[in-house]
């Protein structure tokens, strides 16, 4: 009976299509997919602190070029000069005529991201690393986010007191938009817009089909 019992429990444990093993959390393709670029929030949840430490904390585990970690970050939140990252940020650059983001959506958490020296060719692929990570952090955590690179550095760096420069801005709330994904040829406009649906309003984002991505 004991060798009988052993054995099913091997069957059950190991035993290839048999039972399957139930998955815990996201897979990365989940969290690709929900990763958006969102522009507009809503003004019901409030990003703290803690929640954007939380993001930051991914730093301490991805890669760095030679290993110079060169990237520090500035915490904003809603009650901590939200409204002076606001103020010298630009979003929506293709579509001007909207004026994003919508009055009463606009972000009240900022990620800051400067760098410790001169900015390289390998402090470019970190900050992408970073941004990447981080706003992959925030969609495990259920909140969404957006990558700034038009900015006003010179004006940010004084409201903030930064020791280093400013090389990106990273926005980080709970998205108040829907946004999907619509593929596309390589040679057609890469252009994201809007559009009603039967849903609502839509953003939607083209990309351009793995079979175009791949060369010959």
């Amino acid at each position: 009976m004991a060798d009988n019992y052993l054995e099913k429990r091997y069957e059950e444990v190991f035993g290839q299509g048999r039972r399957q093993v139930k998955r815990i959390g996201h897979t990365v393709d989940e969290l690709l997919r929900k990763n958006r670029s969102c522009r507009g929030y809503k003004k019901s949840f409030t990003v703290t602190r803690e929640m954007l430490e939380r993001i930051v904390g991914v730093n301490t585990k991805i890669p760095s070029g030679c290993n110079r970690q060169v990237l520090r970050f500035k915490l904003v939140t809603k009650d901590t000069g939200a409204e002076k990252v606001l103020a010298n940020i630009k979003m929506g650059a293709a579509l001007p005529e909207l004026h994003l983001p919508f009055p009463g959506t606009e972000p009240e958490a900022f990620i800051i991201v400067c760098c410790e020296g001169q900015e390289t060719k390998l402090v470019d692929i970190d900050l992408g690393i970073s941004l990447q990570s981080m706003l992959l952090k925030a969609v495990e955590m259920g909140l969404n986010g957006l990558i700034i690179g038009a900015f006003n550095k010179a004006s940010l760096t004084e409201a903030f007191q930064l020791p280093h420069d400013p090389i990106a801005v990273l926005c980080i709330g709970k998205g108040a938009e829907r946004i999907e994904l619509t593929p596309i040829a390589a040679t057609e406009s890469h252009a994201y817009y809007r559009k009603e649906t039967s849903q609502g309003m839509t953003h939607f984002v083209p990309k351009v089909r793995l079979e175009d991505l791949i060369l010959p």
